[in-house]
C-alpha cells in the first residue's frame, strides 16, 4: 500500500475520481436497497447520488485537462489510511440505522481526503476544485437533512417508521419471542421432573443445561430454515435462527441456574420463582409487541406453563 504523501498531484486527483465513483455506486446501492420499504428516504440517497456523480465529473474534466484521457488506477484500499468499509450495501434487506452511519462516516472521510489533498497539490486550479469539493461535503449533510425535510414529510416519516416497527417485529421480536417461550415452557418438565425425581440439585442442573442447549440448537435451525424471507420480509434466516436458538436457550438456562445452589429446597424455591419471573417478560414482551391484551398474553403463557411444569411434577413424583 502507498502512503498518501507519497502520491502525486496527478495520483490524487485519479484517487479523488475513484472515491466519487465509489460513493456514488454505494449511495446508488443504499436507495435501490432501501425503495421497497423506505422510498422516501430511498430518495434522498438517489439526490446524494447525483451529487456524487457530479463532483466525479468536475474531477475528471480537470483531470483530462491538465493530465490526457488515461486515468491511473488507483483506489482507497492502495493507500494507507482509509477506514475499511463493511459492505453494508450488500445486505438485503438493508438496516436503515445503519445506512445512515454509513453514510455519515462515508462523509466525514471524504471531506478529510479534500482538505488534506488540497494542501499536498501546487496547482492553484486543482487546489480551488479539492477545496470546493471539502466544502460541498461539509454540506453534504445539512442538504441530506433539507432534502429528508423536503422528502420525509410527517406521513412518509410515520409510514417509514411504521416500516421499520414491522421489520423488527418480524425479524427480531417474532423469532426472540417464539424462542424465549419454548425455552421458558418446554425445559420446564425435564428439569423439574429430574429434580423431584433425585432431589439432587447438581442433576436438575444437568439435565436443565442439556434441555436448554438441544433446544436451542433445534429451534435455531428450525427457524433459519423455516424460510429465507425473501417472500414474508422476515430478513436473513441465519439471523432468525441465531436469536431464536439464543433466546430458547437462555430460556432454559434461566431456571436452570438455581440448582446451582447445593441446598435442594432452596434452589427449587429459586426456581419457582425464575419461572415466573420468566412468564411476566413473556406476557409483558407480547403485550408490549404484539399488542396482544395484557390478560389474554397472562392467561395464555400461564396456562402452557402450568400444564408443562404440572407435566414435570407428575414425572418426577411418580
Amino acid at each position: 500500500m502507498r502512503s498518501f504523501d507519497s502520491l502525486t498531484e496527478r495520483e490524487i486527483l485519479a484517487l479523488a475520481v475513484s472515491l466519487e465513483e465509489d460513493d456514488e455506486r454505494i449511495y446508488a446501492d443504499f436507495a435501490d436497497g432501501l425503495r421497497e420499504n423506505y422510498p422516501s428516504t430511498a430518495e434522498v440517497f438517489e439526490e446524494m447520488r447525483v451529487a456524487e456523480a457530479d463532483h466525479r465529473r468536475r474531477l475528471i474534466e480537470t483531470f483530462r485537462a491538465r493530465y490526457g484521457d488515461h486515468i491511473p488506477h488507483i483506489r482507497r484500499n492502495d493507500v494507507k489510511g482509509f477506514v475499511q468499509r463493511k459492505p453494508v450495501w450488500l445486505t438485503r434487506p438493508l438496516p436503515l440505522k445503519a445506512v445512515r452511519q454509513q453514510a455519515a462516516a462515508m462523509e466525514i472521510e471524504t471531506r478529510r481526503f479534500y482538505d488534506r489533498a488540497a494542501r499536498r497539490t501546487e496547482d492553484a486550479g486543482i487546489r480551488q476544485l479539492l477545496n470546493d469539493l471539502a466544502e460541498e461535503e461539509r454540506e453534504h449533510r445539512d442538504r441530506a437533512e433539507a432534502l429528508g425535510r423536503d422528502k420525509l414529510n410527517l406521513e412518509a416519516r410515520q409510514n417509514e417508521d411504521e416500516t421499520s416497527r414491522r421489520l423488527f417485529l418480524l425479524q427480531v421480536v417474532q423469532p426472540g419471542l417464539a424462542g424465549l417461550m419454548d425455552g421458558s415452557v418446554s425445559t420446564l418438565a425435564p428439569v423439574f421432573a429430574a429434580a423431584l425425581a433425585t432431589h439432587n440439585s447438581r442433576d436438575a442442573f444437568l439435565v436443565g443445561m442439556a434441555a436448554s442447549v438441544g433446544a436451542g440448537i433445534s429451534m435455531g435451525f428450525a427457524e433459519a430454515l423455516s424460510d429465507d424471507g425473501s417472500l414474508t420480509g422476515r430478513g436473513q434466516p441465519w439471523l432468525r435462527g441465531f436469536v431464536c436458538g439464543l433466546m430458547t436457550m437462555l430460556g432454559g438456562i434461566g431456571h436452570t441456574l438455581p440448582f446451582l445452589v447445593p441446598n435442594f429446597q432452596a434452589a427449587m424455591t429459586a426456581a419457582i420463582l425464575v419461572v415466573v419471573l420468566e412468564l411476566a417478560a413473556i406476557t409483558w414482551i407480547r403485550n408490549r409487541y404484539m399488542e396482544t391484551p395484557i390478560l389474554s398474553a397472562a392467561v395464555q403463557v400461564g396456562l402452557g406453563g402450568a400444564l408443562v411444569f404440572l407435566t414435570g411434577v407428575l414425572v418426577g413424583s411418580s
